[in-house]
């Protein structure tokens, strides 16, 4: 009897953990964000500020895209910089995120030193 009593309160002992894991909503909100260089030519020093960080590639060729998974914390504007094969550095402002987002944005780099945004986010709860 006291081995039954060992092994159930052994058990008991781990509801508790997944309980309060499920009752204090766990979610981790994320964006999954891909950067698509179609300049025709290679750009180099990619980086992509969001609120509260930032992600980039030392390259990237011409057609390649770049995906990077994102968590925002904060509320703020995604900005891309880069510079391109003719040497030009390019920087454009984005659209504004907020924290607990979460779903894509294509971020599409275009001649010209032009930037194409496609957001689908779902807005914060």
């Amino acid at each position: 009897m006291k081995a039954f009593r060992g092994a159930r309160g052994v058990f008991l002992s781990f509801i508790p953990l997944p309980a309060l894991l499920w009752m204090a909503g766990c979610h981790s909100y994320h964006v999954e964000t891909t950067v698509e260089n179609r300049t025709s030519g290679s750009i180099q020093l990619l980086e992509v500020d969001y609120p509260s960080a930032s992600f980039g590639a030392n390259k990237l060729a011409a057609g390649e895209s770049f995906p990077y998974r994102i968590q925002l914390r904060g509320n703020g504007s995604l900005k891309v910089q880069y510079t391109g094969s003719d040497g030009k550095q390019v920087q454009v402002e984005g659209p504004t995120l907020a924290e607990r987002q979460e779903g894509r944005i294509a971020i599409i780099l275009l001649p010209g030193g032009r930037v194409e945004f496609h957001p689908q986010l779902m807005p914060q709860p």
